[in-house]
């Protein structure tokens, strides 16, 4: 790919067979991680709120908060392919009451349904913001979140991170050096940008450091309150080490 990726292009990876049948198989055999089971039980006590999931692809962490006992669910994603295999999903376990919809986390003010609620929390898991091309869009889903969360409502998200190893950090700067030279991949976007092919097919994906996610929170009006690397968290299964690798998570406070 010679020009620079795009939304269009990145829903076109999401909704590819190979990508859908990835998604379809976490959602159906692996559920919540540890991990964000115990953040999810920390920073989201009360079972009756009413919650909105972005970006919830197969619906892997929809069906697992309804396991957990929340019953007050909203999900969307922009990927018809992938919220067809949750709407599938959540059908066959009996949870036909979460709302699936069909909208962009960067276009929420085009989506009556999300307009027309208040929610008490909000989710973007498995890195999907990091998954949209361009910091600008990445502020306007965050700009968007908040505009349909109460006061106070929490936000659980993650990231990469640039520093995470120190293998990581020699990458990054080698990296740097590309950009630098003018020598990078065309197709990205900014720098923190990969585009890759794996078991789940295509992926583009952001990668920032903690200093430049402050810096998105802070100007998107969120309030940060708590930042950790997975393994701190929590000790993950084989399976979900498998899945994904090293990640931050996120919680950010709407004032």
């Amino acid at each position: 790919m010679s020009k620079q990726i795009t939304p269009a292009q990145v829903r076109a990876d999401f909704d590819d067979l190979v990508s859908v049948a990835h998604y379809t198989r976490a959602a159906h055999f692996l559920g919540l991680w540890e991990s964000e089971r115990s953040l999810i039980g920390r920073f989201f006590p009360d079972h009756a709120a009413p919650l909105i999931e972005a970006g919830c692809g197969a619906g892997r962490a929809t069906l697992g908060l309804w396991t957990l006992g929340y019953r007050d669910l909203t999900a969307f994603d922009f990927a018809a392919e992938q919220l067809s295999q949750a709407r599938h999903l959540a059908a066959e376990r009996g949870a036909d009451a979460i709302r699936f919809l069909h909208a962009d986390a960067t276009a929420l003010e085009n989506c009556p349904e999300t307009r027309e609620r208040v929610f008490s929390g909000a989710l973007f898991l498995f890195n999907g913001l990091m998954q949209i091309p361009g910091r600008a869009r990445r502020r306007t889903a965050l700009h968007g979140l908040r505009a349909v969360c109460a006061p106070g409502a929490p936000l659980l998200f993650t990231t990469h991170d640039r520093d995470h190893s120190p293998a990581e950090r020699v990458l990054w700067r080698l990296e740097a050096a590309r950009w630098e030279g003018g020598a990078q991949d065309p197709c990205l976007v900014e720098f923190g940008d990969r585009y890759f092919e794996d078991e789940a097919g295509r992926t583009f994906m952001h990668l920032p450091d903690r200093a430049e996610i402050l810096a998105d929170l802070a100007a998107t009006g969120w309030t940060h309150e708590f930042d950790a690397l997975r393994r701190e968290v929590a000790h993950e299964s084989r399976a979900v080490r498998d899945f994904s690798d090293e990640c931050r998570f996120w919680v950010a406070r709407n004032p």
